[in-house]
């Protein structure tokens, strides 16, 4: 097969004294997320969906919030990791697609930053990268801004062929 898709998400929970990291990007905002790494959930989607394309399990089997050494972890270094596995077996990454779910803040205005973040750490063009904002209509913890979720999805190409 010359192609394979994943999917990921991830969400972390909305605190005080915490940077918010979303893409890479770090917004403005009066809470950030709560994690083990820099909590960045649009990242952690992304790294999951290019895991799952290629069955090879989710980030937590390799970078474990137990392990004391990804405590505070920037998550595109995390990402780069991630993405030398899947390069080394031999695919590329055709296209991703995701959503981030929040209330607060407007993500709008960083959305174009966070893909030029991205595209540059994973060496990809901007219009292989698309990020979506969405609000939850106040329903569940994004909706209740408790938290901030995103999702992903990872069109990858066998290079081989």
């Amino acid at each position: 097969m010359n192609i394979r898709i994943g999917n990921g998400y991830d969400i972390h929970q909305l605190v005080a004294d915490r940077p918010l990291i979303l893409g890479g990007v770090t917004i403005p905002h009066t809470l950030g997320l709560l994690g083990h790494s820099d909590a960045d959930v649009l990242t952690h989607a992304i790294m999951d969906a290019l895991l799952g394309a290629l069955a090879m399990g989710d980030i937590g089997h390799y970078f474990p919030p137990s392990d004391p050494k990804w405590k505070g972890a920037d998550s595109l270094l995390l990402l780069k990791q991630v993405l030398s596995l899947i390069e080394s077996q031999g695919w590329n990454i055709g296209n991703i697609d995701s959503t981030i779910v929040a209330e607060q803040p407007k993500l709008k205005p960083h959305l174009k930053s966070m893909r030029s973040t991205l595209a540059q750490t994973m060496a990809i063009e901007m219009d292989q990268i698309s990020i979506k904002a969405t609000t939850n209509e106040k329903l569940g913890p994004p909706g209740r801004e408790e938290g901030i979720c995103a999702y992903a999805v990872v069109l990858l190409v066998n290079n081989k062929n």
